[in-house]
């Protein structure tokens, strides 16, 4: 990680701030800090940070490598001055307070004798969601205890009126330097480092006609600011992968053709480069990103994608907590075990990620949405969603996205016969799938042969492909109205 930190900071002087955002809720920040420097110690001070700085992140030096910089000391103060820190700065002190009484202004004096004020945590302990969640359920709201005539009241009686802000009130998150250097001048000096309150995910949209399997696809780069600071004309880049990250609690993308998909002349909006072992996205414009806005860019636009609608019937209906602590053993002869049924089919969209199919292009995880347009009326009605995690080019996009109304299985096992002496055991399964849809379709009947490791079928109605060491699938083929059943007897030995 520290190396590749030092890959994204000590690159080319910087002028705007430049953002490398992270999908897991943290980002790199690299901005300038001008200075006026003296022969000597130097005292200096940067406040446009954000609030969830990590202060052992930082990196500050001359870019152009023409100064002999020595950091003696650095302090951070993300705890700017509020109406509540104010009343705990003057806890057991008299202040005035303005008191308005309909058109009548008076002032009276009150003493602090509790302020309600619980300073917030920042740094490492909070990170974008994690941090709001955990900011909007603290428990630090206690009211004010505010004495006035000798008696206590809560809450404040007016709006309390302060003496002049002390030296060491700051109104915005500030870095404070003593820096030694060995001649004078100025430096516009360059400052990196890793904040919380940030992060960006992927969002798909999938449309496709009523009929049919063609599917045109535009990818959204989602952006979320928490981090207490406005970026003016930023330029920002995303990073896409697992990188390793420790916290305190537990797009054109691709060099492809899109100026021809998208328009003679056009320039995609994000470009995308292999960056280390992960991915990294850099959007093309500059961009403002405000504190507390989230915004979305284009980052990928493909049309008449290939793919295919897979129904699949897993009709194994096993509570996996109930069977947690068992020993294979217990699994293995209790009778009941898998015998219940699941009458769903589920509902499966794929699509290759290659070239091929105007693709070809290395996805990041997010969100994608399906929808089919309506041919009666031109709308586009949403048909399902799920997550895709990365999705390196040239491999297979599959995704759940529902459940089929007008397809049913039932599944009912038919014999049981056990030999605990010579171990083994045989087991009889009768699967029926129903279509009752106006059109022929092909279900994939899914068994997963759980008793035991060493498994051989020995009867079968229809043939099979083993998809894995305790896997086999059944492929059939149902006319419009039409049902099948699938019979067979697996042989477990031990």
């Amino acid at each position: 990680m520290f190396a590749l930190l030092c890959a994204l900071c000590c690159g080319v002087a910087i002028s705007a701030p430049s953002l490398t955002i992270y999908n897991q809720d943290f980002a790199v920040v690299r901005d300038t800090v001008p200075m006026e420097l003296k022969e000597g110690v130097n005292q200096v001070r940067f406040a446009e940070t954000t609030a969830h700085l990590e202060p052992d992140s930082v990196i500050l030096r001359d870019p152009a490598g023409q100064w002999a910089l020595q950091v003696l000391e650095q302090n951070y103060r993300a705890d700017p001055v509020s109406q509540a820190l104010l009343l705990s700065l003057y806890e057991d002190k008299t202040i005035d307070f303005e008191v308005r009484r309909g058109e009548r202004v008076e002032i009276v004096r009150g003493k602090i004798v509790r302020s309600g004020y619980v300073p917030r945590q920042t740094g490492l302990q909070r990170y974008g969601r994690q941090y709001r969640g955990r900011q909007y359920s603290y428990p630090g709201n206690m009211q004010p205890i505010i004495e006035l005539n000798g008696k206590l009241q809560f809450g404040l009686p007016g709006t309390p009126l302060f003496p002049a802000l002390a030296d060491d009130t700051i109104l915005k998150p500030t870095l404070h330097w003593l820096i030694e250097t060995d001649k004078a001048g100025r430096l516009d000096a360059e400052l990196c480092y890793i904040t919380g309150g940030m992060s960006w995910e992927a969002d798909y949209n999938l449309v496709s006609p009523e009929k049919g399997d063609i599917i045109d696809l535009v990818g959204w780069v989602t952006m979320d600011n928490q981090s207490g600071k406005t970026f003016e004309s930023a330029r920002i880049k995303l990073m896409a992968g697992d990188v390793s990250k420790i916290q305190e609690e537990p797009r054109a993308l691709y060099a492809m053709d899109l100026a021809k998909r998208e328009g003679a002349g056009m320039q995609p909006t994000v470009s995308e480069k292999a960056f280390d072992e992960y991915h990294l996205y850099t959007v093309r414009r500059p961009t403002t990103l405000r504190d507390h806005e989230t915004k979305q860019v284009e980052f990928v636009r493909a049309a008449n994608l290939k793919s295919q609608r897979i129904y699949l019937y897993d009709g194994a209906k096993i509570d996996w907590n109930r069977y947690r602590r068992w020993s294979s053993e217990q699994v293995r002869s209790q009778k009941d075990y898998g015998t219940q049924c699941n009458t769903k089919v589920w509902v499966m969209r794929e699509f290759e990620n290659n070239e091929a199919n105007n693709l070809g292009i290395p996805l990041p995880r997010g969100r994608v949405r399906f929808y089919r347009r309506d041919e009666d009326t031109g709308q586009l009605e949403f048909v399902g969603e799920n997550i895709i995690d990365h999705t390196p080019r040239d491999e297979t996009v599959r995704v759940y996205t529902g459940n089929a109304f007008d397809l049913v299985g039932e599944r009912t096992r038919t014999d049981y016969k056990i030999d605990t002496h010579r171990n083994w055991l045989d087991e009889s399964f009768e699967i029926t799938v129903r279509n009752h849809k106006e059109e022929e379709v092909e279900i994939r009947v899914v068994e997963k042969l759980y008793r035991w490791t060493n498994w051989e079928i020995t009867a079968k109605s229809h043939d099979y492909t083993k998809t894995d060491s305790q896997t086999v699938e059944f492929r059939v083929k149902l006319p419009a109205d039409g049902k099948q059943t699938i019979k067979y007897t697996v042989h477990y030995t031990w």
